[in-house]
C-alpha cells in the first residue's frame, strides 16, 4: 500500500506502521530518509484493511509528529480461462471471479503499440473497438475501495475476419444477386439464404464476391448471412441482410377514357404478390402510380395512340411490364387552319394534317349568318365566297374516339367590291368629281386618275373624290380602288374615261383691221376644240368663234372692251384666257362743215365723236395745207388759198392715243377777192365797178350800199366791170365785189370800199374814195 504525506520540519525520517484492522496478523512497518513524502509498505494480505500511521521522527528517533487513516488492500489476481472473437472488433475473455472484487479491469495490447483498458462488472468482458485479424494479449485485474490488483498472467487471441459487406439487388422477379468487396486475408465465404416465412435454407461456399440465388419467389423477401473464413480455418464475423425479389407481372390491365369529355385514362389491374406500387407506363411517356389497383393518366392530348403497359414495385425494383394494351384519343385540331382565294369568288379552307384522323368537317360562316359545312379525309374544303364579305372558319377532327375539341377560328376578308355606279363629273376645268355608291368591306377608297405622263390619286373613307390641279385637255383613266385593311386594295376594278376641259388659249394679239373690225388671233394647243372669243364692253357683249387660231369681230367705234377667249371641246368648256384690253378707235364725227370765214381762213365745225378726245383737221391741196389740233369740236383754219380745192379730213384721237382717220367731202375755196376795185362815174346816173379778178372764169357780184338805197350788178364768167344805173348822187356807197360759188351763193368776206357820189358836175370821171369799211 503507497502513502503519501506532508513534510514536517525537523523529521529526520519517516515511519510507515501498516497494522490490520480485523485480522490478528502482525503489523508491517517501513522507514524512509527525512527528504520523503510517499512511501510504500509491502507483503501486506490482499482485501484488508490496514490502519496506516505515518510518524516524523529526529536523529534520536523521537517522534516529533504522526498521523493516522484507514485503507483497503487491493483483491487478488485473477486468472483467465479463456479468451476468443466471434466479432471482427471485439474479443471475450472469460476468468475467474475473486472474493473482494467490485469490479475488473481487461487490459488489451498489440504489437504495433495499441493498449487499452476495458472496465467490467464480472465474467466474461469483452473488450470493442479492436481491428480485425490482429493479434492482442490480453490480462486481467481486479478491482475494489482499495484500488486494482496485479494484472493477470497474459493469453494471446486474434479477432476474427470482418464480416464481408453484402450488396443485393434483384435482376428479376427469381433472382437475387449478391455481391461484396473481397475481406483481407480472406479466403473462403459462406452465404445462406433464408425465405422469410420458411425455415428452408439454402447455403454456399465460394471463394468470389459474388453470387447469384436463382429460382426465387417472386415477390418474396429474403434474408441473406454471410461471413469470411481465415487461412486458419476460422470462422469470421458474420454480417445479415434482408432483400425482397421484383414482384410478378400485373394481370388483366384494362384501359378507357372517363367518362364525358374530360381526357383522362383510366388503367385497371389485379394486384400481386409482393408489391407495394404499381407503375401504369404510356408509350406517350406519360404515366401514373398508385397502390391502389388503378389509376389515371391525367391529362391526356388528343390525337394520341397509348400503347398502356402495368409494371409492379417494391424495393427491389419494377417488374417485368405486362401486355400492352392501346387507346387511342379523340384526335386534335388542326394547328393551323387558313383560307385561301384561289380565283376571285373562289375561297378554299386549308389546315394542316392531323394524325390519327378519320375524316375533318369543315364549318364556314359569312358576315351575314349564312353558314355551310363540307365534310371531307382530304386537307381542303371549297366555297363560294363573295366580294366584301368576312368569313369565320373552323374545322374539326374526327375518328372512332370522337370529335376533336374546338380549334382555332380563322377569319378572311374578301376584297372590298367594285363600286359599279362610278360617275366622273367635270366640275371645274382642271377638276374631276368622281363618286360611287358605297360598297361592302370598303374602309378606304382610292381613286387614281392617269393620264400616260402623271398619276394622280386620292385617298378618302367617303364615297367621294376630287381631283385637282389635274392637266387641261387630257384624257385621264379614273380607277376607284375599294381598299380595307385587311386585304388591301381590289386592283380589279375598271377603268373610266374622262376628259379634262380644253386649255386656255392665250391671246397672242388684237389687230384692228378696219373702222369696225378687229382680229384676234391666240395660240391653241387643244385638240379638235372650237375657240370663242368675247369682247364685254361697258354696255356691250361681242363675239366671234372659229376653229383655227383667229376670229374677226365687227366692234363699234369709240369703245372699249376686255377680250378674253375660251375653247370648248365634248369635255367642256376651258377657262378663259387672260384678258386683253381692246380699244377700238374713236368714231368719225357724223357731220362736219367747212364754211370759209376770210379768203384765208376757213371755220370748220363737227359733230362730237364718240371716244374722241382731240382731233387734227386737215385741209391738204397741191397748193398747200391747212391743220389744226383741238381738242374743241370746231376748229379755224388760216393760209388757205382762195380758189383751189381742198381734201377734207379729221382724225379722232381716244384719251390712250388710238386714232381714226376721217375722210369727208372736199372743199373748194371760194374765188379770190377781185382786188383793185374802182367805182368810175358814167353818164346817165350810172356807175362803173371795175375790178381786178383772179385767175380762173368766175361770176362776180358787185353792191353797193348807201344809205337810203342799194344797188346791185352782176357779170357773165371772166368779165371785169358791172354797170349800175339810175343812182342817186349825193350818196356815200359800200361798193363789195364778190365772186359767186359754184353753188351760186356770193362770196361774203371780200372787202368793201366807200366811195361818195357827188351830185356837182356831170363829168364822167372816178368816185372819190372814201376809204375801207369793215365788213357789217
Amino acid at each position: 500500500m503507497t502513502v503519501r504525506w506532508s513534510g514536517h520540519t525537523g523529521a529526520s525520517s519517516y515511519k510507515i506502521t501498516a497494522t490490520p484492522k480485523n485480522s490478528p496478523e502482525p503489523s508491517v512497518f517501513a522507514q524512509f530518509s527525512g527528504s520523503t513524502v510517499m512511501g510504500s509498505v509491502s507483503s501486506l494480505s490482499p482485501n484488508t484493511v490496514y490502519r496506516m500511521r505515518v510518524e516524523a521522527m529526529d536523529n534520536a528517533v523521537n517522534v516529533l509528529s504522526s498521523a493516522e487513516t484507514e485503507e483497503t488492500t487491493a483483491p487478488e489476481i485473477p486468472f483467465i480461462e479463456q479468451a476468443y472473437s466471434k466479432r471482427s472488433e471485439s474479443i471475450t475473455v472469460e476468468f475467474g471471479l475473486v472474493f473482494g472484487a467490485t469490479s475488473y479491469i481487461i487490459r488489451a495490447e498489440s504489437e504495433d503499440g495499441f493498449f487499452s483498458e476495458t472496465p467490467v462488472v464480472t465474467s466474461p468482458g469483452t473488450v470493442m473497438n479492436l481491428l480485425p485479424y490482429i493479434q492482442y494479449t490480453l490480462s486481467v485485474m481486479s478491482v475494489n475501495t482499495g484500488g486494482r490488483s496485479q494484472p493477470s498472467l497474459p493469453v494471446s487471441t486474434k479477432t476474427v475476419l470482418v464480416a464481408p459487406n453484402l450488396r443485393s439487388s434483384s435482376p428479376s422477379s427469381d433472382a437475387i444477386v449478391i455481391n461484396w468487396n473481397p475481406v483481407n486475408n480472406a479466403v473462403l465465404y459462406t452465404l445462406v439464404l433464408i425465405m422469410e416465412g420458411s425455415d428452408t435454407r439454402v447455403r454456399l461456399n465460394t471463394s468470389e464476391t459474388n453470387i447469384t440465388f436463382s429460382g426465387l419467389q417472386p415477390g418474396t423477401t429474403y434474408s441473406i448471412m454471410g461471413n469470411a473464413w481465415d487461412p486458419d480455418g476460422k470462422q469470421g464475423d458474420y454480417t445479415t441482410i434482408s432483400q425482397i425479389t421484383r414482384p410478378p407481372v400485373p394481370g388483366d390491365v384494362q384501359v378507357q377514357l372517363t367518362p364525358g369529355r374530360s381526357i383522362d385514362l383510366v388503367v385497371n389491374w389485379q394486384s400481386v404478390h409482393g408489391a407495394n406500387t404499381y407503375i401504369a407506363l404510356s408509350s406517350t411517356g406519360q404515366n401514373c402510380s398508385s397502390s391502389d389497383l388503378y389509376c389515371i393518366i391525367s391529362p391526356l392530348s388528343c390525337s394520341q395512340n397509348h400503347s398502356i403497359t402495368v409494371v409492379a414495385s417494391n424495393q427491389a425494383g419494377i417488374s417485368d411490364p405486362s401486355h400492352p394494351e392501346d387507346l387511342l384519343t379523340f384526335p386534335c385540331p388542326p394547328d393551323s387552319v387558313w383560307i385561301e382565294e384561289v380565283t376571285t369568288g373562289n375561297c378554299s379552307v386549308m389546315w394542316s394534317e392531323v394524325p390519327w384522323v378519320d375524316y375533318y368537317i369543315a364549318y364556314v360562316k359569312s358576315d351575314d349568318g349564312l353558314e355551310e359545312n363540307c365534310n371531307t379525309t382530304s386537307r381542303a374544303c371549297y366555297f363560294q365566297c363573295k366580294c366584301g364579305y368576312m368569313y369565320l372558319s373552323s374545322v374539326f377532327s374526327y375518328n372512332q374516339a370522337g370529335p376533336s375539341p374546338p380549334g382555332q377560328t380563322v377569319n378572311y376578308t374578301t376584297i372590298p367590291c367594285c363600286p359599279e355606279d362610278v360617275s366622273v363629273s367635270l366640275i371645274s376645268t382642271e377638276t374631276l368629281e368622281i363618286s360611287w355608291s358605297a360598297v361592302r368591306g370598303a374602309e378606304l377608297y382610292e381613286t387614281i386618275a392617269a393620264d400616260g405622263s402623271e398619276w394622280i390619286h386620292c385617298n378618302d373613307t367617303a364615297p367621294v373624290c376630287a381631283l385637282s390641279d389635274l392637266t387641261c385637255d387630257s384624257l385621264y383613266s379614273v380607277v376607284v380602288r375599294p381598299c380595307s385593311e385587311i386585304q388591301g386594295c381590289n386592283n380589279t376594278c375598271s377603268a373610266h374615261k374622262r376628259r379634262t376641259a380644253p386649255c386656255p388659249p392665250v391671246i397672242l394679239n388684237v389687230t384692228q383691221v378696219n373702222s369696225s373690225m378687229v382680229e384676234v388671233f391666240w395660240t391653241a394647243t387643244n385638240t379638235q376644240a372650237n375657240y370663242s372669243v368675247i369682247a364685254i364692253g361697258h354696255t356691250d357683249t361681242l363675239t366671234c368663234s372659229s376653229g383655227s387660231t383667229s376670229c374677226y369681230i365687227s366692234v363699234p367705234c369709240g369703245s372699249v372692251y376686255e377680250v378674253s377667249a375660251f375653247a370648248t371641246t365634248a369635255a367642256g368648256e376651258s377657262l378663259p384666257s387672260y384678258s386683253v384690253p381692246l380699244e377700238t378707235g374713236p368714231c368719225c364725227p357724223e357731220t362736219l362743215t367747212v364754211e370759209q370765214v376770210t379768203q384765208s381762213m376757213t371755220n370748220v365745225t363737227w359733230s362730237t365723236a364718240i371716244g374722241a378726245q382731240s382731233y387734227v383737221t386737215s385741209l391738204t391741196s397741191p397748193r398747200g395745207h391747212a391743220k389744226c389740233h383741238t381738242m374743241d369740236s370746231h376748229c379755224l383754219l388760216g393760209c388757205i388759198t382762195c380758189g383751189t380745192s381742198y381734201n377734207v379730213s379729221l382724225e379722232a384721237f381716244s384719251m390712250t392715243g388710238h386714232k381714226t382717220e376721217c375722210s369727208y367731202q372736199g372743199f373748194s375755196s371760194s374765188a379770190c377777192c377781185p382786188t383793185s376795185v374802182k367805182l368810175y362815174r358814167m353818164a346817165n346816173n350810172t356807175l362803173r365797178v371795175y375790178w381786178r379778178s383772179s385767175p380762173g372764169l368766175y361770176n362776180y357780184t358787185a353792191d353797193l350800199y348807201g344809205t337810203r338805197s342799194n344797188y346791185t350788178c352782176s357779170t357773165t364768167q371772166g368779165a371785169t366791170a358791172c354797170d349800175v344805173s339810175n343812182i342817186m348822187c349825193g350818196e356815200v356807197y359800200s361798193v363789195v365785189v364778190a365772186p359767186l360759188t359754184q353753188e351760186g351763193s356770193k362770196v361774203t368776206f371780200c372787202p368793201r370800199k366807200l366811195y361818195s357820189v357827188s351830185c356837182s358836175g356831170n363829168t364822167v370821171g372816178m368816185v372819190i374814195h372814201r376809204g375801207r369799211r369793215s365788213v357789217d
